[in-house]
């Protein structure tokens, strides 16, 4: 790296110990060489041998040599010797003798007079200098720069080729792109490799290295930093021209995949893709037959989906393309993307108006499917015979037959607004759907809707009219419960008056006008109990006429009629003794009070004695008769009252005969005699 004081360039050879290879030597001194520009050759160089560490004669070996492979380049030879051993020697041979056979001088020097011929800022620190070197370093970037050369230089030919290639025609273009395309090496990696050469080059050149010289002929000249700039110059043309190249080559390729890619998209479309829909025209006559189609389209669809996605990958690639803004390539693109557009959409409009025929259809049969089925229970119901329990549970059951028939009409409804739309879907089903006449296809479809509906509508009507049937028997019958059960009342009515005039309605009164009142009550309320009595026979003289009617056998006549004419002849006895009970005590009370209420200065309303007898039998009568019970055809018996109360009115009455006997006495008895008498 270094200079003599003419400018020549320093070659140092170190001699080692070691057996050195002259031809080795000789082929890295031809290397050494072959770096420098001629301009450095012309200047002359100044080789250094280092002969401490070697022998005399390999030290005069590599002198001679010098003379066969540089004699021309070479005016100085400075050997540098060790401090002894060879003073001897170098008398039987003087370099300085041989100056003009050699072709250069040839100094004998010690290390530390070497600055004698070289400026120690040349020299390196072996020989004392300070020049900084760094024989790896130097070795690295040698290999860098040589491969870098290398890779460029064939990789700039390469490129020359291919891109002289593009240039010619058609078909020559179209076989030299296919033969060698692509090549040997990365073009991006030896430029990168380039511009990192140059910058550490640039680097070092600028800087320079540990406060030294900042100019280095090792990087300026030795490694050639011009001829990198030159090759980086010419290996980014050469390379932009090759991407202008591979770009084009790669659009004219996508293109054509592109144009072979539609064609095929359009022909599976227009051909297989339609004839499977061609063969597709039926509904379905029920929810198996209406699935099983909606499978076979999903299948299809299945298939087109496959090509659907290639048609929208083909759209992007389309539309990337057409971003580009080749205007040559425009008008094709654009025709391409209508072309594939148009049959694409057109297809699609197909399947989605087939799967919106078969829902339609599915929905349409899953509705009669569930109004046959309401149908079906309905009938069910109606062919049952009733036999409820009472009349609440028949309520029940005609509530929910007439929930059934709500249902039927709401289902029957929905049925017909489904089929009409089902119809209005195939009427709409034009030619173009599936490139031929469907119109017999269609009339088929049409007739089995219309079928489906009008015997749906014959079956709802017939429901219709069993219901009715059954509707007038059920109301029969919750009227004949409610007869049953309003007799059934008459008589709990009837029990409880008769219970009420055994337990409550047992005064007697005490005198004719409160004995009078009572009597007045006790018919009013046999008036009320002869009336639901009454009511009682109606209501079972109805349900005589409606179980003939409804043709059963009415539970009220081994049951509630009985009961009824029982209770009634037991009120009937009950009422009869005490109205006779109530007719005694106004006579009694009435025969009391008028005896107790004559004067006794009137005698002559007393001439007959039998008056008060007959008062005393009739109480005596009455008295009898609180203590004699109510006697029923079945021979049960029952008291008027409770043992007190019947107590009671038997002191009550027998107080009054005390009064009516003394009143007797009194009237037996002489009226003493005056004082004037």
């Amino acid at each position: 790296g270094g200079k003599d004081r003419r400018s020549g360039l320093i070659l140092t050879i170190p001699l080692c110990l070691e057996q050195t290879s002259m031809d080795e030597l000789s082929v890295t001194l031809d290397y050494l060489l072959s770096i420098p520009s001629e301009k450095c050759k012309a200047r002359g160089f100044t080789v250094i041998v280092d002969g401490r560490k070697s022998q005399w004669n390999v030290v005069k070996t590599v002198v001679l040599m010098l003379q066969n492979v540089v004699p021309a380049e070479v005016s100085l030879v400075c050997v540098v010797k060790p401090d002894e051993f060879w003073d001897k020697k170098v008398t039987h041979f003087c370099f300085w003798k041989e100056k003009d056979r050699l072709g250069f001088e040839v100094i004998l020097v010690s290390a530390n007079k070497l600055t004698r011929y070289i400026e120690p800022c040349q020299l390196t620190e072996d020989f004392g200098g300070t020049l900084t070197y760094d024989h790896m370093d130097w070795l690295n970037k040698r290999l860098v720069f040589e491969k870098f050369t290398k890779e460029s230089t064939s990789l700039l030919d390469e490129l020359a080729l291919i891109n002289n290639g593009s240039d010619k025609g058609t078909q020559e273009k179209e076989r030299s792109m296919d033969f060698n395309f692509l090549p040997s090496v990365d073009p991006e990696t030896v430029l990168q490799t380039g511009h990192e050469l140059l910058s550490e080059l640039q680097q070092r050149r600028f800087n320079g290295s540990d406060g030294g010289v900042s100019w280095s002929p090792m990087d300026d000249e030795l490694l050639a930093q011009p001829q990198v700039m030159k090759l980086l110059d010419s290996l980014r043309e050469q390379y932009t021209r090759y991407q202008e190249v591979c770009r084009q080559r790669s659009k004219r390729t996508q293109l054509e995949e592109i144009q072979q890619k539609v064609m095929q998209v359009v022909n599976w479309l227009e051909g297989p893709g339609s004839e499977q829909l061609r063969t597709q025209w039926g509904i379905g006559d029920s929810i198996r037959a209406s699935q099983a189609l909606q499978q076979k389209h999903e299948e299809i669809e299945s298939q087109h989906s496959e090509w659907f996605a290639v048609y929208v990958e083909l759209n992007q690639q389309i539309a990337a393309l057409l971003n580009a803004g080749d205007e040559e390539d425009l008008v094709e693109l654009k025709a391409l993307q209508q072309q594939l557009s148009d049959v694409c959409y057109r297809q699609a409009s197909q399947l989605e108006f087939r799967q919106n025929l078969l829902q339609a259809a599915l929905e349409f049969h899953s509705v009669a499917q569930d109004l046959s089925q309401q149908l079906d229970g309905l009938l069910g119901m109606l062919c049952v015979d009733v036999a409820p329990a009472d009349g609440a549970s028949i309520q029940q059951t005609l509530k929910l037959l007439e929930e059934k028939l709500k249902s039927v009409d709401l289902g029957l409804q929905g049925l017909r607004e489904k089929g009409q739309s089902l119809l209005d879907q195939i009427s709409n089903q034009a030619s173009w759907a599936y490139g031929k006449d469907v119109t017999i296809e269609n009339k088929e479809n049409v007739d089995h809707i219309q079928g489906v509906m009008e015997d749906m509508q014959l079956r709802k009507q017939r429901c219709e009219d069993m219901v009715d049937v059954r509707r007038l028997k059920m109301l029969q019958m919750v009227q004949l419960f409610k007869c049953e059960e309003d007799a059934a009342q008459a008589v709990e009515w009837l029990s409880e008056l008769l219970d009420a005039l055994l337990k409550t309605h047992i005064r007697l009164g005490d005198d004719a006008q409160e004995t009078k009142v009572l009597l007045e009550k006790h018919r009013k309320f046999v008036d009320v109990a002869q009336s639901t009595y009454d009511y009682g026979r109606q209501l079972l003289q109805a349900t005589v006429v409606l179980c003939q009617s409804l043709r059963c056998t009415s539970r009220s006549s081994g049951d509630t009629l009985p009961r009824l004419n029982r209770v009634w002849k037991q009120f009937t006895i009950t009422s009869e003794e005490r109205v006779h009970r109530l007719e005694t005590a106004v006579a009694f009370h009435s025969s009391a009070e008028k005896v107790l209420q004559e004067c006794p200065e009137q005698p002559e309303a007393f001439n007959e004695m039998e008056q008060f007898d007959e008062i005393e039998a009739v109480g005596k009568s009455l008295l009898d008769r609180l203590t004699v019970p109510v006697v029923y055809p079945d021979g049960s018996e029952q008291y008027l009252g409770s043992p007190s109360d019947m107590a009671s009115a038997a002191e009550h009455i027998r107080e009054k005969m005390k009064l009516v006997s003394m009143k007797k006495q009194q009237l037996r008895q002489p009226e003493p005699a005056t004082p004037e008498s």
